[in-house]
C-alpha cells in the first residue's frame, strides 16, 4: 500500500483506535469465556464462535497495529513513510476467517432448520470468500475511482454482499416472528446492528473516491476498526443476550 505523510492528529488516531480495537477484543473475548456456562447446552456453540471471532481478530489488530508503527517515522512534526510497506493484508486475512464465523454464529441462534441449515451455510461462507477476494482485489489496486480497478471490483463484491445480507435479515425477521418481550427485542436489535455495520464497509470502501490520499488512508483504517469493533464484540454481546433470553425461556438455571 502506498503511503502519504500524514500529520501527528491522523497518525496518532490511527494508532489509538487500533488500540482501542485490541482492547475490545481482549476483553470481549474474555467475557465470553467466564459467561460461556450461563446459557444453555444447545445455545454455547454460538457463544464459542464469538470468542474465537474477537480472538481472531485480536491477533490480527495486533499485527496491523505493529505494521502502522512500523510504516511511518516522525519526521519535522509529521509522519512520513519509513520504507517498511504497511501490510493491509492481515485485514483481510482476518475477515476471511472471522466474517464467516459470524454469518454461522447468527444462523445457529436463529434455529434454522436442519435440512436447510447446511445448504444456507455453505452458500453464504462461499459468498464471503468471493466477497473478500473482490474487495481485497479492489483495495489494493491502486484505484480512486468508480471507474477504475477499485470501483469494479467494488462493485463485484458487493454482489455476495448484498446476498449474505439479504439471507441473514430474512433469517432473523422468521426468528422473531414467534418471539415476545425482551428477546424479539433482542432479535430486532440484532437485527439493525447488523444493517449499520456490514452497510457501513462499503462506504469505508468508497473514501478514496472523495478524499485525498492521506485522508483517504485514515479514514479507511479508523471506519474499518469502529466496524470490526462493533460487528464482532457489540455483535458477540448481543448474541450472547440472545442466548441468555433463549435460555431463560427454556427453563435453564445458571449452577
Amino acid at each position: 500500500m502506498e503511503l502519504s505523510t500524514l500529520s501527528m492528529e491522523q497518525y496518532s488516531l490511527v494508532y489509538n483506535m487500533l488500540s482501542f480495537c485490541i482492547a475490545s477484543m481482549v476483553f470481549s473475548g474474555l467475557f465470553f469465556i467466564i459467561a460461556k456456562d450461563r446459557v444453555a447446552p444447545q445455545y454455547r456453540m454460538s457463544v464459542i464462535l464469538s470468542t474465537m471471532v474477537v480472538g481472531i481478530a485480536g491477533y490480527h489488530y495486533f499485527r496491523i497495529f505493529g505494521s502502522w508503527e512500523a510504516a511511518f517515522v516522525l519526521e519535522g512534526g509529521a509522519y512520513v513513510a519509513s520504507g517498511t510497506p504497511f501490510n493491509d493484508a492481515y485485514r483481510y486475512m482476518d475477515w476471511l476467517l472471522t466474517v464467516p464465523l459470524l454469518v454461522v454464529e447468527l444462523l445457529l441462534l436463529c434455529s434454522v432448520a436442519a435440512e436447510k441449515k447446511e445448504g444456507l451455510i455453505f452458500n453464504t461462507v462461499v459468498a464471503t470468500v468471493l466477497m473478500l477476494i473482490f474487495g481485497y482485489l479492489g483495495e489494493t489496486s491502486g484505484g480512486t475511482s468508480l471507474s477504475d480497478s477499485r470501483g469494479i471490483y467494488g462493485f463485484l463484491s458487493t454482489i455476495p454482499f448484498v446476498y449474505i445480507v439479504w439471507v441473514l435479515w430474512n433469517e432473523v425477521t422468521v426468528a422473531m416472528a414467534d418471539k415476545e418481550g425482551h428477546l424479539k427485542v433482542l432479535y430486532r436489535n440484532i437485527r439493525l446492528l447488523l444493517i449499520f455495520t456490514w452497510g457501513y464497509y462499503p462506504i469505508v470502501y468508497m473514501a478514496p473516491f472523495i478524499m485525498d490520499p492521506g485522508s483517504a488512508l485514515v479514514n479507511v483504517q479508523v471506519g474499518y476498526t469502529i466496524a470490526d469493533v462493533a460487528a464482532k464484540a457489540g455483535y458477540g454481546c448481543l448474541i450472547y443476550a440472545i442466548a441468555r433470553a433463549k435460555s431463560d425461556a427454556d427453563g435453564f438455571a445458571v449452577a
